[in-house]
């Protein structure tokens, strides 16, 4: 008996060679999921790690070593990191530096600033000798180029310098000596070549103090320890070496991080302990965040994969249904024959199951295999170096696959293989309609449940969610297949009445084949399948764009070094005069809670930034909208010497209030000048302030009114003289004052300044009030903090889908208007510099020029390519080759069914050709029947394709699982959806054409 089927399958190796490819295309899937998963978790992780911050790749264990001159015990009392550090830091493939550092005086002239005086592990090898040498014996310092070039100090001079602590007394505020001097060598003076090399950790050494740039004195670990100190900050710095971030290593890795901080917290636990001289252990590290990244990319990819591998699992279980179907079909007489002949039921079985069977089970392993070889061939193709690391675990489903293959085997051979002799031998067997509609019933349910199960659990596209995309296209198609067959018998018959018998001929072919319905739903779901895959695809692709370029905000953006914001403003402006590359910008920080605003020279936004699309307004309307026209702002009298003449009446003994003008320098150059009056006596006085950076002129931005900690019922009046107009419209006051027109000058009646701590402000008119925001959606926000964290009234002057470089709920602001009602002369953290890809090349120098420091320099194309390394981009490579493989599959169904019936169709169409049918009229018949089907399933599968999307789409994490802020589509552009269409008509109509074309030749 096995020798007969192995003969039956010699005989007609054709359609067993592709019942195997079929076979192959439903376990390939099963085996390639897992094993893309695998591969995706490894692209995931080398690209993360390439764009790891160098925060990210290193770690430290930071100990405070209390003063234990009290103690009366050794330096380090508790753990001793410079000999048990590196051992508790046992992290493969990492590298190690002991540091230990306090802060000292004697250096600096002025006492607000302290010296870092540093012992770091080999630093030599990482400092670049401007003028002497490097440390070589006890004493010995090595100074940093811009502090001995400000201190005037040389290699060859000594240096005195003592422990100091911080003073938080009010009055005093500054550093004091707490031991006795060390006198020090100054051995040389450095330059260091790369401040963000990972050996520096993250201490922060070379980052500019709010006095001058940051530059520590290192010395070496016995001048430390013989200096008399107290209490000392210890730290072990890890970074990760060549190859010690590499996939392969990433578990390890995770797992020594683990018993790291399981050591660590342990140890902190004993040490801190009351009575102990040394601090608990800290550990200090981002690594944590990007093993987060590269678990989330890996859970997105998780949730991505299985929906194309099930939808093509599912196709081609039902194209194996089909072609056996069909092919048993045809084979109806040899099973008749069979039963006539007493072959019992199990015989019969197996030579009518044998057959399809011996050609899955060879499909199975070439399809087990073939999964494997294609993921690594995609991988090493894409992602060339990362590997796709094999494993057996990749092939732990490839036997469920088979059986669903086996299944569909024995369904389509069952409805033969139940039927009466009498039915078999019917040329034109009534078709089974109740076994056709129950299983269109049974996927009908398991869609909807699958539908409602997904929506229930919140898009999770794990389980029976994952098969949702497939089961509703799958359902949706058979439904619309219901209708072909009785359509088509309709038209064939009118054709017939029109004398049209090409047309005619063709629907009655098609409406009197049983296996019609089922070719034409598998080619509908095939279609909508790859269409579907296509736009997620597309999706995926423009959301990546969006946020690359409007989550960037601009073509490049730069952070800067804490600045005022009208030096940033005037150094832009000086780099770029006429607003063609270059735009200032701030983050603003906002309360906890409140939406982002940004500041921006709203007058470059259009030729800088980003564009929001969907309807998003012009910009030039949106630059019209947050810079209208205000009055010029109030100058002072230029001059090194800022001059105040006020005349204070009314305030009672001991309740007087002093005054501040805050200023801006007019030409940009120099930070904010805050010049404090003092306190005000009663009756007129003049009152002076030395301020160097208004010789070339300031404008006012605040008179700032104070009165005592602690004094409560403040009031009087205060006339400013001299000072722009005395018109109270012209300037604006806020809680706790009235403002009106004196003879010479401005009254100001102070009427309470109880319950306010930042007292009571008097500013120019010279912004539009409230200022005028331009915000996202609905956000509609009485008030936005302000550059000086006071609370800014403002109004919504238009809207935008989103915010460049912030998203959405969010609002932009007019930077240069935001500064003049701050009234606090800081500097800004948060500012930025946007480029455009017309910035030249020497950019940054040109800024830096102007006295602007960049710290981080991001570009979109960078993070386009961080986001192609991503779980989502990654997964919807596979859902590509998936959407390829789908085409192929329809395609071979097509071969398969025009073989199974080419027989019969050439039997039929010879008896009509022999009875008069002319030759244009078969012609016809025998080469249109399939494309028919062909240009009826694309636009039916694309518009089943859009229905699945608009059910399940939603639910697949095409952005990550924790997406940022951005109007990203939701729907595939029409172009990718009408090109995608295109492609499978022209690859499945060719292929109907042809599999005709073979029909004709053999027609006599």
């Amino acid at each position: 008996m096995i020798a007969l089927v192995f003969a039956m399958v010699w005989a007609r190796r054709g359609p067993a060679l592709v019942l195997a490819v079929l076979a192959a295309f439903a376990v390939a899937p099963a085996v390639a999921a897992p094993a893309y998963l695998r591969a995706a978790g490894r692209v995931v992780a080398a690209g993360q790690v390439a764009q790891a911050a160098p925060a990210e790749r290193t770690v430290s264990i930071r100990a405070d070593d209390k003063d234990h001159r009290a103690a009366g015990t050794g330096p380090g009392g508790g753990v001793d990191l410079s000999t048990t550090g590196v051992s508790l830091v046992d992290l493969p493939g990492f590298r190690y530096a002991y540091s230990a550092e306090f802060a000292t005086v004697g250096l600096e002239r002025d006492d607000r600033r302290r010296t870092r005086l540093v012992q770091r592990q080999d630093v030599c090898a990482h400092l670049v000798m401007v003028t002497g040498r490097c440390l070589l014996g006890e004493g010995d310092v090595v100074l940093g180029e811009q502090t001995a070039t400000r201190l005037k100090l040389v290699a060859g001079q000594s240096v005195s310098l003592s422990y100091a602590v911080f003073s938080k007394d009010p009055d005093v505020m500054e550093y004091t000596a707490d031991g006795a001097p060390k006198r020090f060598f100054v051995a040389g003076v450095y330059r260091v070549p790369d401040p963000a090399e990972a050996y520096w950790g993250t201490h922060g050494y070379f980052a500019p103090d709010e006095l001058a740039p940051g530059e520590p004195a290192f010395t070496d670990q016995t001048t430390f320890a013989l200096m008399e100190h107290g209490d000392a900050e210890l730290g072990v710095d890890g970074w990760a070496g060549p190859g010690a971030l590499d996939v392969d290593r990433l578990p390890a890795l995770r797992a020594a991080l683990d018993r790291l901080g399981a050591t660590v917290a342990d140890l902190g636990a004993d040490l801190s302990v009351p009575g102990t001289t040394s601090a608990g252990l800290r550990l200090e590290s981002q690594m944590p965040a990007l093993m987060a990244r590269i678990d989330e990319g890996r859970t997105t990819a998780g949730r991505i994969v299985p929906v194309p591998a099930v939808a093509l699992i599912v196709l081609a279980c039902l194209a194996i249904l089909l072609a056996v179907a069909a092919v048993a079909e045809v084979r109806r007489p040899e099973t008749a024959v069979l039963a006539l002949r007493g072959a019992r039921r199990p015989h019969r079985w197996l030579l009518a199951t044998g057959e399809s069977l011996v050609a899955v089970l060879a499909g199975t392993v070439a399809g087990a295999l073939a999964g494997q070889w294609l993921v690594d061939a995609v991988v090493a193709v894409r992602w060339p170096g990362v590997g796709a690391d094999p494993h057996p675990g990749s092939f732990v489903y490839a036997p469920l696959a088979a059986a669903a293959v086996v299944l569909a085997v024995l369904l389509a051979q069952g409805a033969t293989m139940l039927r009466p002799v009498s039915e078999l031998l019917r040329r034109a067997p009534a078709p089974g309609r109740w076994a056709g509609l129950t299983v269109d019933i049974l996927i009908g349910a398991l869609a909807a449940a699958a539908a409602v199960q997904l929506a229930l659990g919140g898009g999770d596209l794990v389980g029976v969610g994952a098969t949702a995309p497939a089961l509703v296209m799958l359902a949706l198609a058979l439904l619309v297949a219901r209708a072909l067959r009785p359509l088509a018998a309709r038209s064939g018959h009118r054709a017939l009445e029109r004398g049209r018998l090409g047309p005619g001929l063709t629907g009655l072919l098609l409406s009197r084949r049983p296996s019609t319905g089922r070719v034409f739903a598998l080619l509908v779901a095939a279609v909508a399948v790859s269409c579907y895959l296509v736009a997620a695809s597309d999706v995926a692709a423009r959301g990546r764009q969006v946020e690359a370029g409007l989550g960037t905000g601009a073509d490049r953006v730069l952070s800067i070094r804490d600045t005022g914001r009208n030096q940033l403003l005037a150094a832009v402006r000086a780099v770029d005069p006429d607003g063609a590359f270059a735009m200032a910008a701030v983050r603003i920080t906002q309360t906890p809670g409140e939406p982002p605003l940004l500041g921006v020279d709203s007058s470059r936004l259009p030729a800088v930034a980003s564009w929001p699309g969907g309807g998003a307004a012009d910009p030039d309307e949106i630059v019209a909208a947050l810079h209208p026209e205000a009055p010029a702002p109030l100058e002072a009298p230029r001059g090194a010497t800022v001059t105040l003449d006020v005349t204070a009446a009314d305030f009672e003994h001991g309740k007087g209030v002093s005054m501040d003008a805050v200023l801006t320098p007019a030409d940009g150059h120099g930070p904010d000048v805050v010049a404090p009056m003092g306190v005000i006596d009663p009756g007129r006085h003049t009152y002076t302030y030395s301020a160097a950076g208004c010789a070339e002129g300031c404008r006012l931005n605040a008179l700032r009114i104070a009165g005592g900690n602690a004094v409560l019922g403040v009031h009087g009046v205060l006339t400013v003289h001299g000072w722009g107009s005395g018109d109270p419209a012209a300037w604006r006051v806020t809680e706790g004052g009235r403002l009106s027109a004196a003879p010479d000058g401005l009254r100001i009646d102070v009427t309470s300044l109880d319950g306010l701590p930042e007292g009571l402000l008097v500013q120019p008119a010279d912004v539009p009030w409230p200022l005028p925001i331009v915000a996202t959606g609905t956000y509609v926000p009485g008030s936005v903090t302000g550059l000086d964290y006071r609370q800014v009234p403002v109004t919504v002057a238009g809207r935008l889908p989103a915010v460049p470089g912030v998203g959405a709920p969010a609002a932009l602001i007019d930077l240069e208007y935001a500064d003049r009602v701050s009234a606090d002369g800081a500097p800004t953290p948060g500012a930025q510099v946007w480029l455009s890809a017309k910035a030249p090349a020497d950019v940054l120098d040109r800024l830096a020029a102007q006295g602007l420091e960049v710290t981080a320099d991001i570009r979109a194309g960078q993070t386009a390519a961080r986001l192609d390394r991503q779980g989502p981009a990654v997964a919807l490579g596979y859902a590509g080759l998936v959407a390829a493989l789908v085409a192929i599959l329809a395609a071979g169904v097509l071969v398969l069914t025009a073989a199974a019936g080419r027989d019969r169709q050439v039997e039929d169409l010879s008896a009509l050709r022999a009875q008069g049918l002319s030759r244009g009229a078969m012609r016809r018949a025998a080469l249109w029947a399939y494309p028919v089907l062909v240009a009826g399933a694309v636009p039916v599968g694309v518009v089943i394709a859009l229905a699945g999307w608009a059910a399940t789409g939603w639910a697949l994490p095409l952005a990550g699982l924790d997406p940022s802020p951005l109007p990203r589509p939701s729907w595939p552009s029409a172009l990718s959806v009408l090109l995608a269409a295109a492609t499978l008509a022209a690859v499945l109509g060719g292929t109907a054409l042809l599999a005709g074309r073979r029909t004709l030749r053999k027609i006599r």
